[in-house]
This record gives C-alpha cells, sequence and structure tokens, in this order.
C-alpha cells in the first residue's frame, strides 16, 4: 500500500499482441504512456511475488501484475472524521457528509478509508458496512485482515440494528409508525434506484420521533424521523420515505433527481447513522456505537 492505496491488480490477457509487459501497459494505458515508462524503469511494476517486471520483461498470459496508478487531483472535502471508538480490532468513526466511505470513482483520496490508512498507519482498514457519501454518522471498520471477515458477516447476516435519523416535512394523515416493504433494484452505471414490483427486498421502520411546526422553509411543518433498515438496499432509506411521500430535505435523487456540483456543501442530506449494536463475534459482548453529530435542518441544531 502507498498514500493509503492499494496497488492496481492486473491479469495480463491471454492472446494479446505484446512482446513486453511493457508494450502492454503502453497499450492499454495510452494516456499515462509516459508514467508506465517510467514506473517500469524505476522498478515499480511488479509480479505477483514482488519482482520487479524490467522494459524487457516478456509478456505472459494468465499472470498477475501490479502497479500503482497516479491518483489524480482532488480537492479536499472540508470536513473532519470524529473517532467515536479504536482498538485492537475495530475502528469506528462518526463520518461527515460529503466523505465517501471507500475510494472510489472521482472520491479516491478523499475518502474516509484513505484517510484514516494515512493518518492512522493503519495500511488493513476496511469498512463492515456501506454508508453512503452524502450520509453522516457511524461506520465501522475493521483495522486488521484476520478479523474483516467476521464483522463484515454481521452485517451480511442482518444480525445488527441500524438506527438512523431523518428530517422531513411531516404528513399528518399518515399513521406511523409503520414499516415499508418493496422490492427495490439498481441497475449498475445508473445514479438512482428504483421500486418495482415484486418480492420484496427492502424494509424499514419509519416511526416520528419529534414535531417542529412551522419549521419549513415555507412555514410548513417538519419532522424528526426514527428509521430502522432490517435491510441494507442500495438507497432503501431514502426511497421508502420518497414512497410515503416524505422525501429526506435535501436528497436530489428523490423523488426527482437534480444535479448538485461535487463542491457544493450547502444542503447536506438530513440523513444520520445515529447508532449501531451488534453483538461482538470475537468477544461475545454487546457493542453499542452512537454518533455525536447533529442535523443542522432540525430546530436549535448547527449544520
Amino acid at each position: 500500500m502507498r498514500d493509503g492505496l492499494n496497488p492496481v491488480r492486473l491479469q495480463l490477457p491471454h492472446g494479446a499482441e505484446a512482446a513486453t509487459v511493457l508494450a502492454y501497459l503502453v497499450a492499454r494505458f495510452p494516456t499515462d504512456a509516459e508514467r508506465m515508462r517510467e514506473k517500469v524503469a524505476a522498478g515499480e511494476v511488479v509480479d505477483e511475488i514482488g519482482r520487479s517486471l524490467g522494459p524487457d520483461a516478456p509478456y505472459v498470459g494468465g499472470t498477475l501484475v501490479y502497479l500503482y496508478r497516479d491518483a489524480a487531483p482532488e480537492p479536499r472535502v472540508p470536513f473532519e472524521i470524529d473517532v467515536l471508538h479504536h482498538d485492537d480490532d475495530l475502528l469506528v468513526i462518526d463520518k461527515p457528509h460529503f466523505l465517501a466511505s471507500t475510494p472510489r470513482g472521482a472520491y479516491v483520496v478523499e475518502s474516509a478509508v484513505v484517510r484514516l490508512r494515512r493518518d492512522l498507519g493503519l495500511p488493513e482498514i476496511s469498512p463492515a458496512h456501506r454508508l453512503d457519501r452524502i450520509t453522516a454518522g457511524v461506520l465501522v471498520l475493521t483495522t486488521r485482515r484476520e478479523v474483516r471477515g467476521a464483522y463484515q458477516q454481521l452485517f451480511a447476516s442482518r444480525t445488527i440494528h441500524k438506527t438512523y435519523e431523518a428530517v422531513a416535512r411531516v404528513d399528518p394523515r399518515l399513521d406511523l409508525p409503520r414499516t415499508v416493504r418493496s422490492r427495490i433494484v439498481k441497475e449498475h452505471g445508473t445514479l438512482v434506484a428504483q421500486e418495482v414490483p415484486g418480492e420484496p427486498n427492502a424494509e424499514s421502520r419509519v416511526s416520528l420521533a419529534e414535531v417542529a411546526p412551522g419549521a419549513g422553509d415555507g412555514g410548513e411543518a417538519l419532522g424528526r424521523y426514527v428509521l430502522e433498515p432490517h435491510t441494507g438496499k442500495t438507497h432503501q432509506l431514502r426511497l421508502h420515505m420518497a414512497s410515503l411521500g416524505l422525501p429526506i430535505l435535501n436528497d436530489n435523487f428523490y423523488p426527482r433527481f437534480y444535479d448538485v456540483a461535487p463542491d457544493d456543501y450547502s444542503a447536506p442530506l438530513q440523513l444520520l447513522a445515529r447508532s449501531i449494536s451488534f453483538t461482538d463475534p470475537l468477544s461475545g459482548e454487546p457493542r453499542t456505537f452512537t454518533s455525536r453529530r447533529a442535523l443542522g435542518r432540525w430546530p436549535g441544531t448547527a449544520a
């Protein structure tokens, strides 16, 4: 790992018309051709056991090659990570809005995982579950590869309890609390998920905890909602709230998508992962972690 980033792992395809590994890399990454030559010359391109592959290293289909790509420049997301808990196995953070959890797409260096690997010197940090970039709150990460599977399995098997908070309009005609069930699908390459007919695969419990009369921009009442997802589909809580006619404030995806500039931090999504509880798979002890953040659109709190 270098600067918090894993190397790129490439399996050389069979049948490629390349005499050397370098020739293949130059053809594969034409816009980085000069950097590929520099990396090979510097011994930074290696095989699966760490041997440097020089300029004349022959191309062998099916073998593995590792190298570091240069991360594109990214503006710093101007919010800091708060650490809620840190031990030999776990790192639990209070993630701010707008910071990606993992390096992906346009957010690589500016992700919680890469920042923490760099700042704490822990190269094996990995998230045990997902938390959207624009959602704030509790995120559980493992610090060692040996324990990663045990904690990730907690989330995969749904043996944890997660509670979220959200701010949205109030509809006095709705009977709450209620459980919302639907079938959610998200196609690869699309930004938004959809509810479609069919067997439900997503379930959320929606409760109204408090009402603030006249707190909305148009003088309408706002509610502080407690959301308990029993499944973990992409954008599940945002979709379920929108399906009730209660879209979460500042949600630019549901019920209607509108574009927001990546560096526009003026209107954070009013959704917070408030707490996570589970039985520790290694010690057997109960664990609960709670966010110290607040939702800025709720009266009496700061953004």
